[in-house]
């Protein structure tokens, strides 16, 4: 007994140590899945229980009310024609075009991590859908009614996804201060149109951006895209994005 509390004294100091030096050397890892995965999936939860439990927010009807009120004929012209943008038939075409490109320029992590994110988000949002069964807004005659399931919403995690994705693609260069203004502006703009259209809560907007973050950055962790080295810099990156790391092919590090 007497030998086994030496050997604890022992170990424990060793085992903080260790921890300590992991922790340090990968806070950065850590802090961006507390802020990018953690917390969008705890508002996610957040908003689903009191959907789940209560319906729904006062705030919802709210606001959907006070967007109401601006409506006139030219919005209504402009948010039917800039909701579709938001939409998989528009979408669809847009990913694939910018698949090709990275399968010819041989972006071949980069090509695995966007599809496993659009795919991805797209069975979340059906299978949540499925499972919430919350009814959409009826405030109102919308120009352009929707007949699934409201929460949450697809427009919004389709928008999010893609620029999610594509901020994360573009993590570290020249391009990701404008992806990320742009595409602020993009979702912004598609989740307008679900508001003022009457097609959804703002509870159903903003668990749609929440799981899409989330997934969007939980995925890159898994994929090891390259450009998390300037958010993990000790983390060990491929070389190019056509290598496989020793625990994708198999071999021991």
């Amino acid at each position: 007994m007497q030998l086994f509390k030496s050997d604890l004294k022992q170990l424990l100091p060793a085992f903080l140590n260790f921890g300590k030096r992991v922790l340090v050397s990968h806070w950065r890892s850590l802090l961006l899945l507390a802020i990018g995965v953690y917390l969008p999936l705890q508002v996610f939860g957040l908003l689903a229980e009191e959907v789940w439990d209560e319906g729904g927010f006062i705030w919802d009807t709210l606001i959907l009310q006070g967007i109401h009120a601006t409506a006139q004929p030219q919005l209504d012209s402009i948010a039917v024609t800039l909701t579709q943008f938001g939409s998989s038939t528009i979408l669809f075409p847009v990913i694939s075009a910018i698949a090709l490109v990275m399968l010819l320029r041989r972006r071949w992590r980069s090509l695995i991590y966007l599809l496993t994110t659009v795919i991805g988000s797209a069975i979340i949002n059906r299978a949540v859908k499925l499972l919430m069964h919350r009814v959409r807004p009826e405030l109102w005659t919308s120009p352009a009614p929707e007949l699934d399931f409201g929460f949450p919403s697809g427009h919004a995690m389709n928008s999010m996804t893609l620029v999610a994705a594509l901020v994360i693609l573009t993590w570290g260069s020249p391009w990701c201060l404008l992806v990320l203004i742009g595409g602020s502006l993009y979702a912004i703009a598609i989740a307008w149109t679900r508001l003022y259209l009457g097609v959804h809560f703002p509870s159903d907007i903003l668990a749609g951006w929440m799981v899409s973050v989330a997934w969007a950055i939980g995925v890159s962790f898994l994929v090891r895209l390259k450009r998390t080295a300037a958010i993990a810099p000790h983390a060990e990156q491929p070389k190019n994005e056509t290598t496989l790391l020793p625990e994708e092919s198999g071999e021991k590090s």
